[in-house]
């Protein structure tokens, strides 16, 4: 093996029930280089560095470690190795503090005791060095995803490892965020670590890598320098066709009001004021987008509308439907549909079959029961149905839904919401952590229910996603909505200026 790469997979294999997942692959990582791995939902990428950082065991083939074969059985004994891990899917206790988490699996003393304090300090320094701001004091319940996601890149910083895993790092960052993370990685770089970056976003892998690798359907199917790399080229390799890069945006005359906000107050969970006065209007047959840094509401506003969260002012109509007071499956039966943020924890049940999450709505009503009794030929008919129409790659209805790629349980949550023709959908996050493939799937479909006459607030963090979909993009800044902005005046300089509170 060359001596400069610390790490080197040889032809490995991991079998799941129904499903390869790493077909013989083999990839070596480099010192001073950051190498991409690029792929569809599915194709094995976040399989194959769980094994690297012992969360999985291989069924074959082996891995070398400075030249040397090991077994790594566990993350801890890959941190001893010094390969760290930040997971798409957070690994955090909820209920711990920020420090807590950073603490969990150091070294203790003799008597099974830590000190926070030295952990507080060097949570400090890192933020500090690196802009990662996030209070160590705070609760994880209590953070935003983006500063949960800081919490996950503290965590590995602070270990000091020499090689670093990073599973879709940028998804919950901002722009200038990215750009920060990047400055970090070119420096880890330069003082000669090995970093291994996993990503949909192929402007940042062309952006940030000196070298790619494609999977696809768990094998090699490419690797060559970034250089030599271009986007559609990289499309070709992961999908094993020519795919558009861009959707379709037809104008559309709006219709009548479906979702109306007036005068919206509601706090964070740490009784701060999170949403201030917000008022605004989604039309039949329109897309608005909600623009902002990660943290200033967006959340809370899909909670409040969703029902998730009491609003302390304040109406939400929809449908001419007052449902401010409302539970959440009031808000259902009056045409709401949601895609939520955290599909994991607010869209699905990760332990339930593909079956049991596709009726999580419908379970109380005909024809999937009828007088509490479940009608699982019904079940069966409108899994298949919702499987076939949404493209959902599964190898059975029954297996957990926890086995399933990002992309296809966000195919399954998408698929579920539509089928109810709901006349309003929340679509918060609806692409995040998912490949080009789905995203692209996902913009289209949500550009039809738009021609249906559906009113869609949607809300990202990914200002193309945004300026792409919307008829009207709404800028939020610090719980407030500082401008609504129509499709053909919206630019990157003038809504960037608008999230950073600069005008």
């Amino acid at each position: 093996m060359n001596t400069s790469d610390p790490i080197e997979m040889r032809d490995i294999v991991k079998r799941f029930p129904g499903v390869l997942a790493n077909d013989h692959v083999s990839l070596s990582i480099r010192r001073g280089e950051v190498h991409a791995l690029l792929g569809e939902n599915g194709a094995g990428k976040s399989t194959l560095m769980k094994i690297l950082y012992g969360m999985l065991q291989p069924d074959g083939g082996s891995i070398l470690v400075e030249g040397h074969p090991v077994r790594i059985g566990t993350p801890a004994q890959a941190i001893r190795l010094g390969i760290g891990m930040v997971h798409q899917h957070f690994m955090l206790v909820p209920s711990l503090t920020v420090a807590e988490n950073v603490a969990l699996g150091l070294p203790t003393t003799g008597r099974g005791l830590l000190s926070l304090g030295p952990v507080i300090t060097g949570i400090q320094e890192l933020s500090a060095r690196y802009g990662l701001k996030v209070d160590p004091s705070a609760r994880v319940w209590q953070l935003s995803v983006g500063e949960q996601q800081r919490v996950e890149i503290i965590k590995a910083l602070y270990r000091h490892a020499s090689v670093l895993i990073l599973d879709e790092p940028t998804a919950v960052l901002t722009p200038q965020e990215v750009v920060d993370l990047f400055k970090i990685l070119r420096q880890m770089r330069a003082d000669g670590h090995a970093i291994v970056f996993i990503s949909h976003k192929l402007a940042e892998v062309l952006s940030i890598s000196d070298r790619i690798t494609v999977l696809r359907d768990g094998r090699v199917v490419g690797s060559l320098a970034t250089e030599t790399a271009t986007q559609a080229s990289l499309v070709r390799l992961m999908v094993g066709r020519e795919i558009g890069l861009q959707v379709e945006y037809t104008p559309v005359t709006p219709g009548q009001v479906r979702l109306r906000l007036d005068g919206v107050c509601a706090q964070s969970d740490r009784s701060t004021e999170a949403l201030r006065s917000v008022t605004l209007d989604v039309r039949a047959g329109e897309i608005v987008g909600i623009a902002g840094v990660s943290g200033n509401g967006q959340r809370e506003l899909a909670e409040v509308i969703v029902g998730l969260r009491h609003g302390t002012s304040g109406t939400v109509v929809i449908d001419g439907s007052d449902v401010s007071r409302e539970n959440v499956a009031r808000r259902f039966e009056a045409g709401l549909g949601y895609i939520p943020e955290e599909r994991m924890r607010d869209g699905a049940i990760r332990n339930f079959d593909i079956s049991e999450n596709s009726i999580l709505h419908s379970h109380g009503y005909l024809p999937i029961s009828q007088q509490g009794v479940l009608n699982f030929r019904a079940i069966r008919e409108t899994t298949e149905q919702l499987v076939t129409s949404f493209n959902v790659k599964t190898p059975s209805h029954k297996v957990p839904l926890k086995t399933l790629s990002g992309g296809n349980i966000q195919k399954l949550i998408l698929a579920r919401e539509l089928t109810h023709n709901p006349g309003v959908l929340i679509a918060a996050q609806p692409t995040r952590g998912v490949d080009i493939g789905a995203t692209m799937y996902i913009h289209r479909v949500l550009l039809e229910q738009r021609r249906r006459g559906t009113a869609i607030l949607l809300i990202s963090e990914d200002l193309d996603e945004i300026m792409a979909l919307s008829d009207r993009i709404a800028v939020i800044y610090e719980g407030e909505i500082r401008r609504v902005v129509p499709r053909q005046e919206a630019s990157a300089e003038t809504l960037g200026a608008l999230m950073a509170g600069l005008i």
